[in-house]
């Protein structure tokens, strides 16, 4: 089994402030981590280039780009909401995380890994085609998605979205799209309030109520995603990977522990395993607690490495 590991140095340079839960400390926790248990050394380690406009251009409306390039600030941040801060290297390190998508795409649809796990900041699927929020820009998933199927043809792809907030942005991209299956786990009646309600053939909204734990989570995805990946047959599986849903996170209310995450990406690469060739990309999201993030990703890529769980 050949993972891909791919992150950028320079991502560390979006700091949206000391006190925001979107910190570079993210990615520094998890290479610790990942190092100190060898799992990093297992990968096949790599860094990919920026977003093209043209790539970003298949899921965000080009005034939205344009309007974006315009605020970015010099120097300090530029607040764009509540929780949303642009610095002088914001853009940047969003196009990395986006360009990382793609490369993930490039390197399983070219059979030269496996899978690929992108380790990105800022995250991704808050951003709508035209709107950023909830910590994001540009939409790393569905970048990757669009990319997918305009460069290698893939005609079916699955997005499973395991964040404890409902990837509003990547249901606004692709709501309207039956080539793309979206399945969204998430803590009901929660951040974005968008998109909750809604029926949409190609869309699995799956809400958790707070304090859902390992048996809920699973027993949900089991009953709502599996029948829909069954029918839809990806030819890829693209991950959303939030570890926000855990316990310890403080952004959330789930009660999801690291065994669930290795669970649920063994989940996945089984769906892909039967329908896609095993072709399956996963990008960071949420997860904020940064004793806890490192863990819950070591069990990620303990699974995609192929490994049983061993706490």
């Amino acid at each position: 089994m050949i993972t891909s590991y791919l992150t950028h140095p320079d991502i560390a340079l979006h700091d949206m402030g000391s006190h925001h839960p979107e910190s570079p400390m993210r990615l520094q926790a998890i290479r610790a981590r990942l190092m100190l248990s060898g799992l990093l050394q297992q990968t096949m380690q790599s860094e990919p280039g920026p977003a093209t406009r043209l790539q970003l251009e298949r899921v965000h409306a080009p005034d939205y780009l344009s309007a974006l390039d315009a605020q970015q600030p010099q120097s300090g941040l530029q607040q764009l909401d509540s929780d949303t801060r642009m610095g002088p290297h914001s853009l940047e390190a969003a196009a990395l995380g986006a360009g990382a998508a793609v490369r993930g795409v490039d390197l399983v649809c070219g059979n030269r890994a496996d899978n690929v796990f992108c380790a990105v900041r800022p995250p991704g699927h808050h951003a709508e085609r035209a709107l950023a929020m909830g910590f994001c820009f540009y939409n790393n998933i569905a970048v990757a998605a669009a990319h997918a199927r305009a460069v290698h043809g893939i005609e079916r792809i699955a997005i499973l979205d395991f964040d404890v907030h409902q990837g509003n942005g990547t249901l606004d991209i692709f709501h309207d799209d039956p080539a793309i299956l979206v399945c969204s786990s998430y803590q009901e009646a929660f951040y974005p309030w968008r998109y909750l309600a809604g029926d949409w053939p190609n869309i699995v909204n799956t809400p958790l109520a707070a304090g859902t734990g390992s048996l809920g989570f699973r027993n949900a995805v089991e009953r709502e995603w599996l029948p829909a990946l069954e029918r839809h047959r990806p030819q890829l599986i693209l991950l959303s990977s939030g570890f926000d849903a855990h316990r310890d996170d403080p952004l959330g209310q789930l009660a999801l522990d690291h065994e669930d995450f290795h669970w649920i990406t063994t989940f996945a690469m089984d769906i892909a395993r039967r329908h896609a060739g095993g072709k399956l990309v996963s990008v960071l999201e949420g997860g904020y607690h940064l004793k806890t993030l490192p863990l819950s990703v070591e069990a990620h890529l303990t699974a995609l490495l192929g490994h049983p769980y061993s706490p």
